[in-house]
């Protein structure tokens, strides 16, 4: 028998070799638990030491609208002027000349102490991307996929993370903040409640001011907190949630009401939308360009025909990801979920399993947000007459990075799971005495807080019995 099975693993190794990261990944996390988490840390300190490296070496090379956030944020800190929209324009909030201030105040006025905010702003994008992939998949070892994608940094997005232009460092870092609140509001995660309404409703109030191009994101997850949570919305949640809201808007709202200026007819008029551009033009800039420009996948200023694979690749992603999405959505609750235990702070395997449906939601809630912002992009004039320059209008989608690389992960680890057990392969993290349905086996099936969409269905992992939902993938 053990021959047998040893002939099968050989017969079955050419096809499968691709496949077998995650089934390598699941022994590491069974003998090594702590490692995909302590590898994270690892990814997350050497992107803010890459990004803070080029700081120090006065890169990426400083602009005019730098020079103009740098100018107001020295007024603040004078105490000269209060400005509330970036200077010669009447939308685009001056937050991070706000968040520099205090910096000019204490170090005096440079490029560097302009930018810190702005790397601190990546910091938290970083560390809340993380989150938002562990409440979305419960796989550690993804979750740190997706973190050492974000270390990473070409030149247009290393841009847009660090230089303080006005609303691009801030609107990831909100964007997935909104999407981590959504996510444990309509789950229903115990504790501090009242203040993670108040916080969702600061932050949308507060990117209705700094910059509307993160409002898709801002739509999709308020319709999931409508969605799971409409009635406690009657509520004091409610109450507060509009009340942080208007705090957040306030600047542009008390701005408005008092000169009579209208902030969106501003951002049209930015956007060209009264000047000509083809639809041709648009199609072109927005779907082919516009993509792996906006995501930082082309050479700076310009996109090699060798480049503009991500445009065809992009599409297809949003599809497999909206269907992943769905069907994790629409999975009933099949498995007894008194088998699991139980903790009061959200990160139990009942708990986990629980708020699969609500992690699918949110999963398409990201993939719809992406596709607005696509399509509004792809409709402006400024894709089809500036389509370079103006791909930075599409650096949000990095937002929906879990979402979009979620299937391709449940597929890999769902063939190396039908390979090692077509195979009879025996080691660390090997299905004992258990069925096995539509989920797979992997890195998302073993360890603590590592259950979640995708994993195996009922069955012995290992020494311990784990029992999560049908993935749906």
């Amino acid at each position: 028998m053990t021959a047998g099975v040893r002939q099968q693993w050989r017969d079955a190794r050419p096809a499968a070799r691709w496949s077998r990261l995650p089934t390598v990944l699941a022994a590491f996390a069974a003998r090594w638990p702590r490692l995909p988490t302590v590898l994270t840390v690892l990814a997350v300190v050497a992107g803010i030491g890459y990004r803070l490296g080029l700081l120090l070496r006065d890169a990426p090379p400083t602009n005019s609208d730098e020079a103009t956030m740098g100018l107001a944020a020295l007024h603040i800190s004078r105490g000269q002027e209060f400005p509330v929209w970036f200077y010669g324009q009447a939308y685009m909030g001056t937050l991070e000349a706000y968040l520099a201030a205090p910096v000019f105040a204490l170090a005096g006025p440079s490029t560097l102490a302009l930018r810190l905010p702005t790397l601190a702003l990546y910091a938290v994008f970083v560390v809340l991307a993380w989150r938002l992939t562990l409440r979305l998949t419960g796989d550690r070892w993804f979750a740190l996929l997706v973190v050492a994608l974000l270390a990473l940094g070409s030149d247009r997005v290393v841009k847009n993370q660090l230089i303080a232009g006005g609303g691009y460092p801030e609107m990831n870092a909100a964007g997935v903040a909104l999407a981590v609140l959504a996510y444990d509001l309509a789950a229903g995660r115990p504790g501090r409640r009242l203040p993670r309404w108040t916080a969702w409703g600061f932050l949308a109030g507060l990117m209705l001011w700094v910059d509307p191009l993160v409002l898709p994101y801002v739509a999709a997850t308020g319709a999931v907190l409508l969605a799971y949570r409409w009635r406690e919305l009657y509520g004091r949640a409610g109450v507060l949630l509009g009340a942080a809201a208007l705090v957040g808007a306030g600047p542009l709202l008390v701005h408005s009401l008092a000169t009579g200026r209208d902030p969106l007819g501003a951002v049209l008029a930015a956007s060209g939308s009264g000047e000509a551009a083809g639809w041709a033009d648009r199609l072109h800039g927005g779907l082919v360009l516009g993509p792996p420009l906006g995501m930082g996948l082309c050479s700076p200023g310009q996109c090699t025909p060798g480049q503009l694979w991500w445009a065809v690749a992009l599409p297809l992603l949003l599809v497999a990801a909206g269907l992943s999405a769905w069907r994790t959505l629409r999975t009933p609750l099949t498995r007894d979920l008194g088998q699991l235990s139980f903790e009061t702070d959200g990160n139990s395997p009942r708990s986990l399993v629980a708020a699969a449906p609500v992690g699918g939601a949110v999963r398409l809630a990201l993939v719809a947000a992406a596709v607005a912002t696509l399509a509004v992009y792809t409709a402006s004039s400024a894709a089809g007459r500036t389509p370079v320059e103006s791909s930075r209008y599409l650096s949000c989608l990095l937002i929906s990075v879990p979402a979009l690389l979620w299937p391709l992960w449940s597929a890999a680890r769902r063939t190396a799971g039908r390979n090692t057990i077509g195979s009879g392969a025996i080691g660390p993290g090997a299905i004992g005495p258990g069925a096995v349905g539509s989920g797979t086996v992997g890195p998302g099936a073993i360890g603590p807080g590592t259950i979640g969409p995708g994993a195996a269905t009922s069955g012995a992992v290992g020494a311990g019995r784990r029992t999560t939902l049908p993935s749906g993938e």
